[in-house]
């Protein structure tokens, strides 16, 4: 190739973790927010993705770890942390949404735990092509000199609206009240 920008675009969902809610912070009492009420400190790292892309129906599955930490090391304890997972479309249009729980097992005398959980996607394949014309458009080759050479094919509304329709994701976060979100944006 010469010059340009190339970019493969994949019919799997990109995964990811929606901002603010990729960790938790239980107290105790639950009413207080002081850092001396910490209870639990728990946050989803290390996602990873594999996707089976042949068959009709797309299948995501992402796997992810959680790791939690506790204040008070004495007696062995299990915490019971809910999650979600959620396909998006067009970054913005909610497809599906499964809540799952995940427990974090605390033995005694350790302030430190980790699990691993997954997730599954499923979107049909259709759905995530890009219409013939659309595709078309976006890897037509352009020449210096053409008229629309360096006209990007993404600014041109119903090219972005096709691509943004053909785009799925699989987003994992804990389920978290109002409260825990507030506390998560504003910390």
């Amino acid at each position: 190739m010469e010059g340009g920008i190339a970019a493969v675009r994949s019919a799997c969902p990109g995964v990811g973790v929606p901002a603010h809610t990729g960790d938790i912070t239980l107290f105790n009492p639950t009413t207080s927010r002081d850092a001396s009420a910490i209870d639990v400190v728990a946050a989803i790292t290390n996602v990873r993705t594999t996707c089976d892309d042949t068959g009709a129906e797309i299948v995501a599955n992402a796997t992810f770890d959680v790791v939690a930490t506790r204040s008070n090391a004495s007696g062995a304890r299990e915490v019971v942390l809910p999650y979600f997972s959620t396909v998006v479309r067009g970054g913005r249009a909610v497809v599906s949404k499964r809540v799952g729980r995940v427990a974090v097992r605390f033995e005694d005398g350790q302030t430190r735990a980790q699990t691993s959980s997954s997730a599954s996607a499923s979107v049909n394949r259709a759905a995530a092509t890009l219409p013939d014309d659309i595709e078309q458009r976006i890897t037509r080759r352009r020449k210096a000199g053409d008229a629309d050479a360096a006209i990007d094919p993404m600014s041109i509304p119903e090219v972005r609206d096709a691509v943004a329709r053909a785009s799925f994701e699989l987003l994992v976060g804990f389920q978290l009240t109002n409260e825990q979100l507030q506390y998560n944006a504003t910390r």
